[in-house]
């Protein structure tokens, strides 16, 4: 079975930082593209964060760039969030994706999350 388990979130002050993890299990973990997904209450889900299993290229949405970074460990199996400045609009819950799509069918996992509160 695959699991995905987020870790890493909490209270932090606008400016603050934190580093989120998510460890996948039960599936190839170097042949996904991993993301980072928040949403606010009453708010759309939305795409942070992505990096991609051929290349490792990262995108990030203008609301996140410069302050996000993503990053993926392939022997631990596990991508990571490092959220920099944070502002009070980033509080959410945080959940980490892994997808991959095949002339099959595609396999879309997700994470629980990880809540973030920005608060001063």
């Amino acid at each position: 079975q695959v699991q995905l388990v987020e870790s890493g979130g909490g209270l932090v002050q606008p400016g603050g930082s934190l580093r989120l993890s998510c460890a996948a299990s039960g599936l190839t973990f170097s042949v996904y593209d991993w993301n980072w997904y928040r949403q606010a209450p009453g708010k759309e889900r939305e795409l942070v964060a992505r990096i991609t299993a051929i290349g490792g290229n990262t995108e990030y949405p203008d609301s996140v760039k410069g302050r996000f970074s993503i990053s993926r460990d392939n022997d631990k199996n596990t991508v990571f969030l490092r959220m920099n400045s944070l502002k009070p609009e980033d509080t959410g819950v945080y959940s980490c994706n892994g997808r991959l799509q095949t002339t099959w069918g595609v396999n879309d996992y997700w994470g629980q999350g990880t809540q973030v509160t920005v608060s001063s």
